[in-house]
C-alpha cells in the first residue's frame, strides 16, 4: 500500500472513532507504542484501549506537513482538535502528535506514537523516518520513590478493589490518577512498574472478573451480555467481548455455558 493512501485510510479510521478499523493498520502480530503512556499493545489490545478512548473523546486528527517514507517506514507529524466547544465550555488546546511507523507487506508491524501533554511543555522527540525507536530508562526522572510508589499503589488496590471504581463506564487514566491522588505520570509508573502491565489491562482484569462473577450469580436466568458488560465498567459490547476472550480465553457466552453446565 502506498505510503499516502495509509496514512489517509489511518487518519480516516481516527476520525470515525473506529477501533477496529484503526487496528486493522497493524498487523495481527504487530506493535502499538504509546510513548507518552509508557506503554505498548497488540493489534487486540489497541481495540481495548481505543474503543474506551473513543467512549470519552472524539477529536479530530489532521494531517501536518508532508508524509515521510522510507523504504519499510513512514513517519508523520498530525495535530488532534477537540470537539467544538460550547458558548460555556472551556477551550481545550489542540495536541501535537508524531507517528513513525515500520511497515510490511502494506500493514505496519510496529507504531510508535508521540505526542505533547497538555500542561507538560515537553517537545515531541525528533526522530528521523527509518530509525528505530529506541526506549531508555521509562521513569528516570519522574522522581516516584520507592515508598511513594508502594503507598500509591496501596491506595490504588484499595480503591479498585474495596471501592470498585473500575465500574465507571467513563473511567480514565486522569480521573483515577484524581482518585488516587496522584500525578497522571505517577498513577501510569504505579501501573506499569508496580503491576507489570498498562492502564487497560489493569483496568479490564477486574471488569472481566467482575463480569465472571456476574455470570455465575446469574447461570439461571441468562441476564443478557450485553448487560452484565455495561454493569462491570464497558461501553460496548463487541469491547466486552473482545476483553473477555483475550482474558479469560473463551466468549462469555461459551463462558455461561460451560459454568451452566457445571452447576447443574
Amino acid at each position: 500500500m502506498h505510503a499516502t493512501t495509509f496514512v489517509r485510510s489511518y487518519f480516516d479510521a481516527w476520525n470515525h472513532a473506529d477501533p477496529v478499523a484503526v487496528a486493522e493498520h497493524l498487523s495481527s502480530d504487530g506493535i502499538y507504542i504509546d510513548v507518552p503512556e509508557n506503554s505498548r499493545g497488540s493489534h487486540d489490545e489497541l481495540i481495548i484501549s481505543l474503543a474506551e478512548f473513543f467512549a470519552n473523546h472524539r477529536h479530530r486528527y489532521e494531517l501536518v506537513g508532508e508524509i515521510l517514507e522510507g523504504p519499510h517506514t513512514i513517519a508523520f507529524q498530525y495535530v488532534m482538535r477537540p470537539p467544538k466547544a460550547g458558548r460555556n465550555d472551556a477551550p481545550q488546546a489542540v495536541i501535537r502528535g508524531a507517528e513513525f511507523i515500520t511497515m510490511h507487506r502494506g500493514v505496519a508491524r510496529r507504531i510508535c506514537d508521540y505526542y505533547d501533554t497538555p500542561g507538560k511543555h515537553q517537545p515531541l522527540l525528533a526522530v528521523p523516518a527509518g530509525r528505530q525507536f529506541v526506549h531508555g530508562a521509562k521513569y528516570a526522572k519522574s522522581g516516584l520513590g520507592e515508598a511513594r510508589l508502594a503507598a500509591y499503589r496501596d491506595r490504588l488496590d484499595v480503591v479498585m478493589r474495596q471501592e470498585q471504581v473500575y465500574l465507571q463506564i467513563d473511567l480514565t487514566l486522569p480521573k483515577l490518577a484524581e482518585i488516587v491522588g496522584c500525578s497522571v505520570n505517577h498513577l501510569s509508573q504505579v501501573i506499569n512498574a508496580g503491576f507489570g502491565m498498562s492502564f487497560f489491562d489493569y483496568l479490564n482484569q477486574f471488569r472481566i472478573e467482575h463480569a465472571k462473577r456476574l455470570f455465575a450469580e446469574s447461570s439461571g436466568r441468562g441476564d443478557a451480555a450485553l448487560d452484565v458488560a455495561f454493569a462491570v465498567g464497558f461501553s460496548a459490547n463487541s469491547t466486552f467481548y473482545t476483553a473477555f476472550k483475550r482474558y479469560v480465553g473463551e466468549t462469555p457466552a461459551q463462558y455461561r455455558r460451560k459454568h451452566r453446565q457445571v452447576s447443574h
